[in-house]
């Protein structure tokens, strides 16, 4: 049964294979997934999708896939925040950050945004998520590193900073101008630099084994009960998604 992943800089360096038999594309961006439906796979897992350069994936392309039979799957990233947007439509998500979405501790797309290499270096991420500072700085106060008002403190000074320039480096930095315990920010990098909480990239892991385990339990078609309606906005990006595309240079 085929399966299409949609992942760039939350797997970046996994041996997908050795996860999940699949297709694994890179991240999605508006069409693609329309695109992936097509092929009828039992399932697709949204990971990784564009947020700023290129039109996001789209809801009615997720809605459409489900209407054609396809599971469709989301954790980590953009497939956490969609999944949480169409869980009551019958898209599945997988985590804890997709679990923070949809009961609404967290709300922000910046979130998960990262700024990432491109496809010839793995998609490397050139920043750290949010979701994954939260996550490093509350294992810390619970290792007793920090203090709950210095975890707080750098929340708010992480989440002050501009997704793609966030940083471990310019975090601690942040925290040194305001005024922070020296002594506390040193334990805090030596536990950063030990124990740093990837979640983004555990959540992806979870989508994988979580497909897996149905896939080996048996999947059926997708059932949906929504109508579909196709409005003008879903043509157009229908008929982009159909449309050929211009070559890609090489080099």
């Amino acid at each position: 049964m085929k399966v299409i992943i949609f992942a760039g800089p939350t797997l970046s360096g996994v041996d997908h294979e050795r996860e999940l038999e699949a297709l694994y594309l890179p991240p999605a961006a508006q069409g693609d997934l329309y695109r992936a439906a097509l092929d009828k796979p039992v399932a697709i897992g949204l990971i990784d999708g564009y947020f700023e350069r290129v039109p996001s994936v789209s809801h009615k392309e997720i809605l459409w896939a489900m209407t054609q039979g396809v599971h469709v799957f989301g954790a980590a990233s953009m497939g956490a925040l969609r999944a949480a947007e169409l869980a009551a439509f019958g898209m599945e998500g997988v985590g804890d950050i997709y679990e923070a979405f949809a009961s609404g501790a967290l709300e922000d797309d910046d979130e998960v945004a990262v700024v990432h290499a491109g496809a010839e270096e793995g998609y490397r991420p050139l920043s750290e998520a949010m979701v994954n500072i939260r996550a490093t700085l509350q294992a810390a106060e619970r290792a007793g590193v920090l203090g709950q008002e210095t975890r707080h403190t750098l929340e708010q000074l992480a989440k002050g900073l501009f997704h793609a320039d966030r940083s471990w480096p310019a975090l601690l930095k942040r925290g040194q101008e305001a005024g922070l315990d020296t002594a506390g920010l040193e334990a805090c990098r030596r536990f950063v630099a030990g124990s740093r909480v990837d979640q983004k990239r555990l959540d992806g892991l979870r989508l994988l084994h979580t497909l897996r385990a149905k896939l080996e339990a048996g999947l059926p078609p997708k059932q949906t009960l929504y109508p579909f309606s196709h409005t003008d906005s879903w043509e157009h990006i229908r008929r982009k998604a159909e449309a050929p595309r211009p070559p890609r240079a090489e080099g």
